[in-house]
């Protein structure tokens, strides 16, 4: 099954009988601001305008629990999850579209939890809100109660010492910028650096300038480049889960199953006995 979908389809879709639910996750990173300017609000930005019949969906607080010891965005408890999700109006058999306002990185959290907990239909919309060129609405969706029941581990799942054994044993792939794989600049977490072993594949790399994925097989001859060949096992971290998830959205369009370290680089780096690689090779 496809990962994405494009507007067109999506717009074809919508109009079929087999309506799928729309989930508007419009979210961003929240690093330092301008002098003065306010946070992103994604509910706000929803209200302003979204996709007929999307249902917004609060990253940090429904596709994530608290910032704790697990990263700055710790998998969600799943019962909490699960009621989420059927408040949206999600159901085990009917198809589920994620999209976000073009970067895709919250929109592949959200896929990512759900394909994780065993919906088996759910897509991105290919460069989120952008790509869209129908109707916007300004109300808000009330669906019917969805029926979905989360079932844990249909996809990987890392944690820490697993992320760590990969990269020795597999192709461990840190989704971050360069930068920071380097540890050349840290803007959030304790420390700048890498997981040992892990190979930097910036998750931007897998778009062209509209925030599109590239066709499948150039991600394919990327991913093949860093190491992640037939056969492989594959796992990726960023941050702190999100644009992760993008990157094993990204494997997806390319044919290569990947697992998802979630609570990522700002798990491992809170713990000052993990080890810290700097520099442009994986070490």
């Amino acid at each position: 099954m496809n990962a994405i979908i494009s507007a067109s389809e999506l717009a074809s879709d919508l109009a079929g009988q087999n309506r799928p639910v729309l989930l508007d996750i419009r979210w961003q990173l929240s690093t330092a601001k301008a002098a003065g300017e306010p946070p992103f609000d994604g509910r706000a930005a929803y209200a302003a305008g979204h996709i007929p019949g999307a249902v917004f969906v609060d990253l940090d607080r429904e596709l994530a629990s608290p910032p704790g010891a697990g990263g700055r965005h710790p998998l969600p408890d799943v019962a909490e999850f699960g009621a989420a999700m059927r408040r949206a109006g999600v159901s085990a058999r009917v198809p589920v579209v994620v999209y976000d306002g073009g970067q895709g990185w919250a929109a592949a959290r959200a896929w990512w939890l759900l394909r994780w907990t065993g919906h088996p239909d759910v897509r991105v919309l290919d460069g989120g809100l952008p790509a869209w060129d129908g109707p916007l609405e300004t109300s808000a969706a009330t669906p019917a109660e969805g029926d979905f029941e989360p079932a844990p581990g249909a996809v990987g799942l890392l944690d820490a010492d697993g992320a760590a054994a990969l990269a020795r044993s597999g192709v461990l792939l840190d989704a971050r910028a360069g930068e920071r794989y380097r540890g050349e600049v840290e803007p959030i977490d304790r420390v700048g650096g890498h997981i040992p072993g892990a190979r930097s594949a910036p998750t931007n790399d897998n778009v062209a300038a509209d925030g599109r994925f590239l066709p499948a097989e150039d991600l394919h001859a990327r991913f093949k480049a860093l190491g992640a060949s037939d056969g492989t096992e594959v796992g990726v971290y960023c941050g702190s889960g999100v644009s992760g998830a993008h990157e094993v959205l990204a494997l997806a369009v390319a044919g290569i199953p990947a697992a998802l370290y979630v609570g990522s680089w700002s798990e491992w780096s809170s713990d000052p006995s993990r080890p810290v690689a700097v520099g442009p090779d994986p070490q």
